[in-house]
């Protein structure tokens, strides 16, 4: 047996390029083993994904972890959230996912936001207007331009609900991940009907929204994998809900996560409902509400421009008055998906590096630009900024943050806090507390405090008229290839 003071529990991280696997003390929060295996994802057009590959990842990260995996008494699984899973009769892929950053569905997601009494109506009934990263969008793509794929299609999951039905042999899923769909409406909480019809989706495709604190399942017999049968299984839930768990987030904290995409986001009370599309309106996965903004271009699209620079990610010449607006995959916050990256104010003397931290405060800028949106009017906005996500530690993304913020920045020590979050809410289950409450009592969000800087408005005013001013340009679809 393991040293562990309580029992352990696993928390799994299924994300965009990898799947994640922590073995955690429940009473201490002491991560005791840990395993990562990466997986694919398609490049062009589209981004896709062959779901068996999240599955062997998975297996691959928890032999990783040896034996303390097999002594689990209970798991859960975040995951990446939107992504479109269709699955034959035998629970097989009938193609490959569509995932979140899959933004081929955009002329979809205007169609339906206008066929569906437009963005006040989505906001309000199923809070948030539908971009082309939502699920909702990606299945009215598909049964417009793979009809046959549709008519084979016998079940509907998120990339959490696949793993978590592979281990209970159970459809479920849960409101936070399942409020990115679409079509799920957060004012009834219940699959919409009318979106449903109005896209040609039978409910009875759809898993079962299981409540917070509720068990999903155990794990079934017939598998490889090292866990006893019987271990209970939670929910799980969407990445940025789990990794709200990991942090045990208080109403009104803000989080600016910098991953493949950036997003910021607090817990809030109050449900939103914003009708320019900039919030989505995500349940969280205890009871509250997950207001959140995202983009599409964060530390990959930083690190690609590096690259092209030949310069190192921190090679940075913080007197830039050059803009890089680096929408590389398109952008969805602001909301041009048809945009490319854009550089403006070049000059004989700029240098390499201030066009890299241009690309640093472009990446930015347009998350600190929801960032009032995502937080209620009364939320206190000299409270520490979380800042999570691969690009955390990053000194040029911290300092980056700060310049354009004006607000202390807090890093957690912590790793993988969706994985964590994940952990959390499985160690809830054993222990009858909130997933929160779990990981508050593990610290998890303890780390440095990095002093408030003095805002750099003058920056974020160019960034903001370069946006405006080459609206047309951003608007216009051009030939990637």
């Amino acid at each position: 047996m393991s040293a562990a003071e309580g029992p352990l529990v696993v928390g799994v991280d299924t994300s965009t390029q990898s799947t994640k696997v922590l073995v955690v003390d429940a009473a201490t929060g002491q991560v005791v083993a840990s395993g990562r295996a990466p997986h694919t994802v398609s490049s062009g057009a589209g981004r896709e994904s062959d779901p068996r590959q999240w599955w062997d990842a998975f297996r691959e990260a928890l032999r990783q972890c040896g034996e303390p995996a097999h002594e689990a008494a209970a798991m859960s699984i975040g995951g990446q959230q939107h992504g479109l899973v269709t699955l034959d009769g035998e629970g097989e892929p009938v193609r490959p996912a569509l995932l979140w950053n899959d933004v081929r569905s955009a002329p979809q997601a205007q169609r339906l936001t206008r066929e569906l009494g437009g963005p006040h109506a989505w906001a309000e009934r199923i809070g948030s207007v539908p971009g082309p990263s939502f699920t909702v969008t990606k299945w009215a793509w598909l049964a417009e331009h793979e009809p046959d794929a549709v008519r084979a299609t016998k079940a509907v999951r998120l990339p959490h609900d696949y793993l978590t039905e592979r281990l209970t042999g159970q459809g479920t899923t849960d409101r936070g991940d399942a409020s990115g769909t679409g079509w799920w409406a957060s004012g009834t909480e219940a699959y919409d009907e009318e979106t449903l019809a109005h896209v040609g989706l039978d409910p009875a495709l759809l898993p079962r929204v299981v409540g917070p604190g509720e068990v999903a399942g155990t794990v079934r017999d017939s598998h490889d994998l090292p866990f006893s049968k019987g271990t209970l299984v939670a929910p799980g839930t969407g990445d940025n809900a789990a990794a709200a768990l990991g942090l045990g987030l208080h109403p009104g904290t803000p989080v600016l996560s910098l991953g493949t995409s950036g997003t910021v986001y607090a817990v809030s009370r109050r449900r939103p409902a914003d009708p320019t599309g900039t919030v989505a309106g995500f349940a969280d996965a205890h009871g509250d509400w997950l207001p959140l903004a995202c983009t599409l271009n964060c530390t990959l699209a930083v690190d690609r421009i590096a690259a092209l620079l030949g310069l190192d990610r921190e090679a940075v010449d913080p007197t830039a008055s050059v803009t890089l607006l680096p929408y590389l995959d398109g952008e969805r916050t602001p909301n041009l998906p048809d945009a490319s990256g854009l550089l403006h104010g070049l000059r004989h003397d700029t240098t390499a590096g201030q066009l890299l931290q241009a690309a640093y405060d472009g990446a930015v800028h347009s998350l600190l630009d929801a960032l009032d949106l995502v937080l209620d009017e009364d939320a206190d906005r000299s409270t520490p900024l979380l800042l999570i996500g691969g690009g955390a530690r990053g000194a040029a993304w911290q300092q980056t943050v700060r310049r354009l913020s004006g607000r202390p920045v807090q890093v957690p020590e912590a790793q993988e806090l969706v994985a964590l979050g994940a952990a959390a809410q499985a160690a809830g289950l054993l222990t009858g507390e909130s997933p929160a409450a779990v990981a508050r009592r593990w610290n998890t969000a303890a780390g440095p405090v990095l002093e408030a800087m003095e805002r750099d408005e003058a920056a974020l005013a160019r960034i903001a008229g370069v946006i405006s001013d080459a609206a047309p340009l951003l608007g216009r679809a051009t030939d990637a290839h």
